[in-house]
């Protein structure tokens, strides 16, 4: 069945997801806070946190998914997968410990751009019939 590999990756990234919305949760509820941040440092940066995650990992996974279908190696699949995966992980860690420049942060951002850059370089050359 197409898109098995994709899954996979799917629901790991959207434990992440969850994670990083419990966080978000908690510190509203320790700083009373419904909406927005009011304030509250820590607060906003795990808004951004989690903002920024689900801003990527979509249309990555949408990427990632339509290069499966399009039949493209399991391997490289995988790595479009784990690379995301590390990448998104690694940037919320880096993120969330400083809202300036973090190893973390970096190489969470390089990881993903990779994905973003491969895996439509890849889409494009399966839709134009290029491969």
């Amino acid at each position: 069945m197409p898109g098995k590999i994709t899954a996979v990756y799917a629901g790991l990234l959207g434990l992440l997801l969850l994670a990083l919305s419990v966080n978000v949760i908690r510190l509203r509820f320790r700083h009373r806070q419904g909406i927005m941040d009011g304030g509250h440092k820590d607060l906003a940066l795990a808004i951004r946190v989690h903002g920024n995650f689900a801003e990527y990992a979509p249309l990555a996974l949408v990427l990632i998914f339509l290069n499966e279908i399009a039949s493209y190696p399991a391997w490289s699949i995988h790595v479009l997968g784990l690379a995301l995966l590390a990448g998104r992980a690694a940037h919320a860690w880096g993120l969330a410990r400083s809202d300036m420049r973090t190893p973390g942060r970096t190489a969470g951002m390089v990881l993903t751009f990779a994905v973003l850059a491969a895996g439509s370089l890849m889409a494009l050359a399966a839709g134009l019939g290029w491969r």
